[in-house]
């Protein structure tokens, strides 16, 4: 299981190191695409085929279903994993999570999310003052 927050730097190379715990679970070969919230989304290749499965599922009758898999498989690109346990971000997706310098890596379960430094403390404030009303939300549907 993905868990836990680290702040990491991305070089002028676009490069960005996991942390060690992030890659012995994810792997040497990752797929990153856009994630929800404006962050990115990064998961190990036995995931991702488990995702894009269902994607492919959804069926192509409904405009949201369509444009929901072109947002995720559109955005996709694997990665590999050099030596010093970094990856490449492609520039188009350091720009829609308008990556800077600074980063935060956030396991999830099965992913790793990569967002920008601001926009994680922003979120982070907003839903640590909101947990109470969701956990009664999903306490509501059984769901916790």
């Amino acid at each position: 299981m993905l868990i836990g927050e680290y702040q990491h730097t991305l070089d002028d190379k676009k490069r960005l190191s996991l942390p060690v715990k992030f890659r012995q679970q994810l792997g040497k070969r990752l797929v990153v695409t856009r994630g929800l919230e404006g962050c990115l989304f990064v998961y190990s290749q036995k995931e991702w085929s488990s995702i894009s499965a269902r994607l492919a599922e959804l069926g192509m009758g409904q405009a949201n279903t369509r444009g929901f898999a072109r947002f995720m498989l559109a955005g996709a690109v694997e990665v590999d994993v050099d030596s010093a346990g970094r990856v490449l971000v492609p520039d188009f997706l350091k720009e829609f999570a308008r990556l800077g310098n600074q980063v935060v890596l956030a396991g999830v379960q099965t992913r790793v999310e990569i967002w920008n430094e601001k926009s994680w403390t922003d979120y982070k404030k907003k839903i640590e003052k909101e947990a109470d009303v969701l956990a009664e939300n999903l306490g509501e549907i059984g769901a916790i």
